[in-house]
């Protein structure tokens, strides 16, 4: 149920936010907590007729893939995210389909623009190496040890 602190508490408890609410009423509660795409809860609204399903924070970090779910009951999903709406894969999709976790986020900005417009080539480099890169480049490192 609704009240004051529902959104503040929820934004330290939960990944996925579902609020059955009006954009705005949403927007202006969780406008003063919003920190960090990397930290913040993915926030999705559907309106109170069940119509549409939109990620308003974190379409790449369960935002999308919450609304693709809900649509199963009937909303319609409304993905803004560019890679999604262009049919292209993320650095956040590529990591999560490969068991990884993102070492230098800010890379994804110009990763994540660079999979609109071209391939980008991922590599699987074996160790032990270093590895050097520029801030174009995004380092996804594998969250458990591969089998040998």
């Amino acid at each position: 149920m609704y009240d004051k602190a529902v959104f503040k508490r929820a934004f330290q408890e939960y990944d996925v936010i579902v609020a059955v609410f009006a954009t705005g009423i949403v927007v202006r509660e969780i406008a003063p907590l919003i920190e960090d795409k990397w930290k913040d809860p993915a926030v999705v609204v559907v309106d109170s007729n069940m119509n549409f399903a939109i990620p308003l924070l974190g379409g790449h970090h369960g935002g999308n893939e919450a609304v693709r779910k809900i649509s199963e009951i009937g909303p319609v999903p409304v993905v803004t995210t560019a890679t999604e709406v262009h049919n292209k894969n993320s650095v956040e999709g590529i990591a999560k389909s490969l068991g990884c976790g993102i070492v230098n986020k800010p890379s994804t900005v110009q990763v994540n623009c660079a999979l609109l417009d071209q391939d980008v080539e991922v590599l699987d480099i074996k160790g032990p190496k270093i590895v050097i890169v520029g801030d174009d480049v995004s380092v996804l490192k594998r969250e458990k040890a591969e089998d040998a």
